[in-house]
């Protein structure tokens, strides 16, 4: 594994084109960037190298900031693939009632081990563990130890799926456990848990201890069927919206959701894959946009979707640009000019992560921030060239296979192509055992029916949803009215 960064240690990546996402939006062709201990001391052209530097040619290639992601079950990641078919109700009937509750510390410690090398492998320098299969203090602390024996940066965000926020967040060994962990080192704490809609807001607890312990909350919101705008308006009412607040999916939702996201300073993770697989609703981006929320992406698990920011880049404007285009046909009219541009969904993937998480040193290349910082080269790769529109390349063109460098507070943790120090064949094994635990203790009929879901009966049958909090329907989510791409029409 790479050692932490001394003081006197320099890296000058030299000649690339650096997209630094300042506020100028500055890119610069040819370009140099010099790291000095943790920092970017220098940005510029034909910078000097500290005797003993480190030089990498970033010559033919580009370099941004580490890409920063909000949202990511990195517990689930040992069943990488497993649930490619399910639906929304599926994915919370397997982990909510049938299996979730077999997965034991050490499975835990699977999942995020895999998932950090797996983002970091991917430019994904930032990662936000929404990890709410933690049904025990030792499920947590193994987490936090898989997160931190990987030199990415991460946010352990403590949620348990197997009981009530305002039961679980108030028992005293998980409150220890947060304030043990919280600002330590590379990993951060946040609390992740979702807000019903019950007009007696149970979660108030919950926000209590979050407020007490000075720990910002991240929730599931907009999701169809199950958290809605009374969420919403419970939070902001009762004084727990505020601009740490990161609201997940938030694709169901109407103006008045959004006009209290905005107005407290909250922010939405968009993590297209799953809104438009899945189905929690329209991803939500020209509705962030018309209100002024600041937005970040995300990949959510990798049970169905890829692990990586390109592609969360290149599916919001894929879904963004189909609803421009759909509802101007629906009028019989054409789009000429698009909305979301490139360069947008590459400030989501950078900058509005570190917006999210209240870090300002991070999410641009600028003198004196922390050194997070992703090379694009891949000269054995005639899909890398030529490098005309740095935004169009990061954003439609850019694979995990082009991320040749990668830095995380200035020391090298991919280089060439291969992360640093990672014993992968240890990881595969613990995977592994992840893997055949859960087979076991299934059995081979169970976990193949539940890889190869039933199609659908022709007699609409609706399965059992764990998640559907069907007492607290807002009238978005009652039938009274429909809803076109999240905001209510007909009566």
């Amino acid at each position: 594994m790479s050692q932490p960064v001394s003081p006197d240690s320099a890296v000058l990546l030299r000649g690339g084109t650096v997209v630094t996402m300042d506020a100028g939006r500055r890119v610069l062709h040819g370009a140099d960037v010099l790291v000095v201990g943790d920092r970017v001391a220098e940005v510029g052209h034909d910078l000097q190298a500290p005797a003993g530097a480190t030089e990498v040619d970033a010559s033919g290639g580009l370099v941004m900031p580490g890409m920063i992601d909000t949202h990511r079950h990195m517990w689930q990641t040992a069943m990488r693939g497993y649930g490619a078919d399910w639906s929304l109700t599926q994915y919370f009937v397997w982990y909510y009632l049938e299996h979730g509750r077999r997965f034991r510390p050490q499975d835990v410690h699977a999942g995020n081990t895999l998932s950090a090398w797996d983002a970091l492998e991917a430019g994904v320098t930032t990662t936000v563990d929404w990890s709410h299969g933690l049904q025990s203090v030792e499920h947590a602390e193994a987490a936090a130890q898989a997160l931190e024996a990987v030199p990415g940066r991460f946010v352990l965000a403590y949620g348990n799926i197997a009981a009530a926020p305002w039961e679980w967040t108030t028992q005293p060994d998980v409150q220890d456990f947060l304030r043990r962990t919280r600002d330590r080192g590379r990993l951060g704490v946040q609390l992740a848990f979702d807000v019903t809609g019950d007009p007696e807001f149970p979660e108030r607890a919950a926000f209590e201890v979050a407020r007490d312990l000075d720990v910002p909350v991240t929730t599931h919101a907009g999701v169809w069927g199950a958290t809605n705008d009374d969420g919403i308006r419970l939070m902001h009412d009762h004084g727990f919206a505020g601009p740490d607040t990161v609201y997940v999916h938030a694709a169901t939702l109407t103006s008045d959701s959004y006009h209290r996201i905005a107005a407290s300073g909250g922010s939405i993770s968009v993590s297209t894959e799953s809104e438009q697989s899945a189905g929690q609703g329209y991803p939500p981006t020209w509705q962030v946009r018309r209100h002024g929320i600041d937005v970040s992406l995300s990949h959510d698990t990798s049970v169905w979707w890829s692990a990586d920011l390109f592609s969360a880049m290149r599916t919001t404007l894929g879904a963004d640009r189909s609803r421009e285009h759909l509802e101007a046909h629906a009028e019989g009219d054409t789009v000429t000019q698009l909305h979301l541009r490139a360069e947008q969904v590459v400030e989501w993937a950078t900058l509005g992560g570190a917006k999210a998480l209240g870090r300002d040193d991070l999410g641009s290349i600028e003198a004196g921030k922390t050194a997070d910082l992703v090379l694009l080269k891949n000269e054995h790769s005639a899909y890398s060239f030529p490098l005309l529109n740095p935004y169009g390349h990061i954003a439609f063109q850019a694979q995990r296979g082009d991320v040749h460098t990668v830095l995380v507070g200035g020391r090298v943790v991919k280089s060439e192509h291969r992360l640093v120090g990672a014993d992968l064949a240890a990881v595969r094994r613990d995977v592994e055992a992840t893997v055949e635990h859960l087979r076991s203790e299934m059995g081979e009929d169970v976990w193949a029916a539940g890889m190869d879901p039933a199609m659908p009966d022709d007699d609409g049958a609706v399965l059992d949803n764990p998640y559907q909090y069907t007492q607290f329907k807002s009238d978005a989510t009652h039938g009274a009215r429909g809803t076109i791409f999240g905001e209510p029409t007909g009566s």
